[in-house]
């Protein structure tokens, strides 16, 4: 919600003078509340499985590429539970739905997580790197400096599978795998570890300016590249077309792009 004001402040015009912004506060609103209200560290959704006791699907998980290829479980006990199938949730099919009418027009898909100061590119499926992951780094690196100009706040840079783990199904490798968003990033917030998901409410704001000024460089930068016709998306192959399953349910035609720069 800090976001959201800032991009309506005066001051901040220029924001969105070049780009619509499309602002998600919580994907998964049914496990937000039930965190508040039941299980602090709740993660999953409260969908029903196959198990009775165990409710819920990690929405990090569920999305249509390379879906269950690693770092996810077929398990509905398990806390990386990916559902019954790609898709399996509204929450995720929502996202994918409204994507898909705005593609292939968007440019930059950033998801913010907790916890752990990183700015993760894709792939989570696989430690093979896209073939613009420089780019990528570059321009989550424009990022980070204006995090750490801010509040002094060191952000890492890296892809999901090679920074942290192998997870398959996340939203940031969808968006660029299938959606064709040449910018996609899954970015932790704070902290490193000592506060870890309970990263106490005096540094909200904080966290909240310091993101900012992470939003306008990076926003600022694109605008810079659109502009002068720097960014060319090349609609071909940067990974493997991925088979219906993986893609979901009705989906639609990926939009598969790599960033090149002359």
């Amino acid at each position: 919600m800090y976001l959201a004001e800032q991009l309506v402040e005066e001051e901040n015009k220029d924001m969105i003078k070049g780009f619509d912004w499309y602002l998600l506060p919580v994907l998964n609103p049914d496990g937000y509340e039930y965190s508040h209200k039941t299980h602090r560290l709740w993660r999953k959704t409260r969908s029903k499985t196959s198990n009775p006791f165990c409710d819920g699907v990690d929405l990090n998980r569920n999305f249509g590429f390379h879906w269950m290829e690693g770092g996810a479980s077929g398990n509905p006990c398990s806390e990386v539970y990916a559902g019954r199938e790609p898709f399996s949730e509204p929450e995720s099919r929502a996202m994918r739905d409204f994507l898909q009418t705005k593609m292939p027009n968007v440019k930059g898909f950033l998801t913010f997580h907790s916890y752990g100061q990183l700015v993760l590119s894709p792939w989570g499926y696989t430690k093979t790197l896209p073939e613009d992951h420089d780019e990528l780094v570059r321009m989550a690196s424009i990022y980070t400096s204006a995090v750490a100009s801010e509040n002094n706040i060191r952000y890492t840079v890296g892809s999901t599978s090679n920074e942290l783990y192998i997870a398959s199904g996340g939203s940031d490798d969808w968006a660029k795998g299938v959606a064709g968003i040449p910018y996609a990033y899954t970015v932790e917030l704070r902290d490193t570890g000592r506060n870890g998901f309970l990263l106490p409410s005096s540094q909200i704001i904080p966290v909240g300016r310091e993101t900012w000024s992470g939003l306008r460089a990076f926003t600022k930068e694109l605008d810079r590249l659109a502009n002068q016709g720097n960014i060319r998306l090349e609609l071909g192959r940067n990974d493997p077309e991925p088979s219906p399953g993986q893609m979901g349910k009705s989906a639609n035609p990926r939009f598969s792009s790599k960033v090149s720069l002359p």
